[in-house]
């Protein structure tokens, strides 16, 4: 387990109001009821065969250091850390099935988040929704990337694959993601979003009066919401340590607006934070920005309890 990540600074040993997040987070390697689930998720493998820059397994160790000191401004809600689905060697199919088994037991009292590992996270993120809402509920994937994720996988699946896997087996699941590089994506796969549907909106478009509107209808629209941020999606001077960097990728304050916005809705079931590559982090910088984007989506997910 991961007790021994969880420490750091202490103001005051009794004062509740003085606590950090290592003296409210409890870990436990059984199922057990909870407000707020944390699992890792150690996988790059999906990187690594869509040719990026491994090094993502080493994330949520590295989240959860960042995570350990900042102030908890939540309540008496119980926050428990399951600690982490490994990926040996090239199994991460096994390991997305795994992932999903986590997720679903933590999704029957809890929202669930997830430490990823590579983005390849999100399929075992959504066995693990599936799973916990039923077969006729309609699920909103909601993504924040610069990258479509919808690359064939005839040969296999990877962190390119996910939302064209689940795309392709689910009918009752609509795929949105904002914050797309228009020269990040080839033409190809503008054709697929196209082809499947897609509600997608450029890095550009994201100010835009119908953006705010097109996502104010989505969250609406379905049953419950799988969230996913992809790290790459903010600007390398925000965030260097990532496995494919954007030069004009998102403003980090602006994709805080974007989780706070989204996590806090009812409906938004898992927040899923991926992509993280502390092999290429200057100083932790990414590591920092990714725990304190985890942070949101816990105090936002929290406001709803």
């Amino acid at each position: 387990m991961n007790g021994d990540v969880w420490q750091g600074r202490v103001d005051d040993a009794q004062d509740f109001d003085s606590f950090r997040y290592h003296q409210i987070v409890q870990s436990s390697a059984l199922a057990k009821p909870c407000d707020i689930g944390l699992i890792g998720f150690l996988c790059d493998e999906g990187v690594r065969r869509n040719f990026g820059r491994v090094g993502a397994k080493h994330a949520p160790t590295a989240l959860r250091q960042q995570l350990a000191s900042i102030p908890w401004r939540g309540g008496k809600q119980t926050v428990v850390d399951f600690g982490d689905i490994i990926c040996e060697q090239t199994e991460m199919e096994y390991a997305q099935q795994e992932l999903g088994e986590k997720v679903a037991g933590i999704l029957t009292t809890g929202v669930a988040i997830i430490l990823g590992g590579g983005h390849e996270a999100v399929y075992g993120q959504y066995l693990g929704v599936r799973q916990a809402v039923g077969p006729y509920a309609s699920i909103g994937l909601l993504n924040i990337d610069a990258h479509f994720d919808l690359r064939p996988y005839d040969k296999e699946p990877s962190s390119g694959t996910m939302f064209k896997q689940i795309l392709d087996k689910d009918e009752n699941v609509h795929y949105f993601v904002c914050g797309i590089q228009r020269y990040g994506n080839t033409t190809a796969l503008f054709k697929e979003a196209a082809r499947l549907n897609v509600t997608y909106f450029l890095d550009e478009e994201l100010s835009s009066a119908k953006f705010k509107q097109s996502l104010q209808h989505f969250l609406n629209a379905h049953d419950v919401l799988l969230v996913s941020l992809c790290m790459d999606v903010i600007n390398v001077t925000e965030a260097p340590g990532v496995s494919a960097p954007s030069p004009f990728g998102l403003q980090a304050r602006d994709v805080r607006h974007l989780v706070r916005q989204i996590m806090i809705y009812e409906k938004a079931t898992s927040f899923s934070i991926c992509e993280v590559n502390p092999l290429l982090d200057s100083n932790s910088q990414t590591a920092k920005l990714a725990a304190a984007f985890t942070n949101e989506a816990i105090m936002s997910s929290l406001q709803k309890m």
